[in-house]
């Protein structure tokens, strides 16, 4: 009778959809054929797919469609979620199946993990640049380029994570990389008509492989695999490489931005001073100027000649200063910090700080121009 019984409820257990048993597998291939005679479900999960439109309309039979769907079924199972929903945004495109960015973005956005994604867009100054595009010619892949000006912009996806509160960003995705990719030259791409749009695309799921990789299950967006992928004369389909160019250039470089030399020597003196006057020590200023834009060799040796070079300033033990030392009124110097806008400027007010013997007033004034200098360094 307990024989008897245990295999009653073990009949009873619901089966899930899988390739795990027999029954699982049995349960996911009767699922996968209702959803295969189905035209609610897109070409590719179709057991019959219609080819032309009116008089011309031809059925043919696609043969991948029973094995697509049940793909689609398991990973609907593995993600807990609906069935018509993957299939709706899981393209297979030349073998690599594919979401749609709209789903990567609903995805993160129900996951729980994450506030709703958002998007900071900056249009940036116009820019030259020069892409190549690939055609065919008596059988010949011929190359053409083509010098263009576009507006260049930035954008980052961004969430706040709700066990931490902390604020996560994905990559920056920027017009120029588009181009420099061979994106931008694509016949038809999405990304000369919607520029706007397809970077919120792009740095979603730059977003979500980083920080939500079990989400996408290891795959990319369609809007990736096709910008990558073009048709030879023969109609197949070819993995494109990346195409665009530098102006130019011959081949795709990506150029290492610099400190602007006229700006260094502009500001020099100043940064110089404050760390010989002890204001903001070597390592403080040149991590400031390289979070500006990397300094070169050439430039930090010119900073530390500089540094070398000036006089050290009185110490405070209440003796009169020297002749040449500048007399600076510590209310007319707060003052002044204060009302600044300019780090270079602040600087050179933060060098006369040491002249103020009073020790009280000096660390004042000290305090005052840390809270100045981080608030500028925030703006920028």
């Amino acid at each position: 009778m307990n024989a008897v019984t245990t295999q009653a409820e073990t009949s009873a257990l619901p089966v899930t959809m899988g390739f795990g048993d027999l029954a699982s597998f049995e349960f996911l291939q009767r699922s996968a054929k209702a959803f295969a005679t189905s035209t609610m479900v897109p070409a590719a999960y179709q057991a019959r797919v219609q080819k032309g439109y009116g008089e011309r309309a031809q059925w043919e039979e696609n043969p991948a469609a029973l094995s697509n769907c049940m793909i689609a079924l398991d990973m609907a199972q593995r993600m807990n979620a609906n069935p018509l929903m993957i299939m709706q945004n899981l393209y297979p495109i030349e073998g690599k199946p594919s979401w749609s960015s709209q789903f990567i973005i609903a995805a993160i956005n129900n996951c729980g993990r994450f506030s709703p994604l958002r998007f900071d867009l900056e249009w940036l100054d116009e820019m030259d640049a020069t892409y190549s595009t690939f055609e065919w010619i008596n059988n010949k892949k011929v190359e053409k380029k083509h010098p263009i000006r576009i507006k260049n912009a930035r954008c980052v996806a961004w969430a706040l994570e709700k066990a931490t509160g902390q604020r996560v960003e994905s990559a920056p995705v920027t017009m120029e990389m588009a181009v420099n990719e061979g994106w931008y030259s694509k016949n038809g791409s999405k990304w000369r008509s919607m520029p706007d749009l397809m970077l919120r695309y792009r740095s979603a799921a730059f977003f979500g492989r980083i920080y939500a990789p079990e989400l996408l299950m290891g795959l990319p967006t369609a809007e990736e695999v096709q910008d990558v992928f073009v048709q030879d004369p023969a109609g197949n389909v070819i993995h494109a490489g990346t195409q665009a160019v530098p102006k130019s250039m011959g081949e795709a470089e990506m150029v290492p931005t610099t400190f602007d030399q006229a700006r260094f020597d502009a500001g020099m003196n100043a940064w110089a001073k404050a760390i010989a006057d002890g204001v903001k020590t070597r390592d403080e200023t040149l991590g400031w100027l390289n979070a500006i834009a990397p300094l070169t060799t050439a430039q930090i040796e010119q900073l530390d000649v500089a540094v070398k070079e000036l006089a050290p300033t009185p110490a405070k033990t209440g003796e009169a200063p020297n002749d040449g030392a500048p007399v600076v009124e510590p209310a007319k110097l707060e003052a002044d910090i204060k009302a600044c806008t300019d780090i270079d400027r602040l600087y050179e007010l933060g060098s006369l700080i040491e002249a103020i013997a009073d020790d009280a007033k000096h660390d004042r004034l000290t305090a005052i121009f840390d809270a100045k200098l981080a608030e500028l360094e925030q703006a920028a």
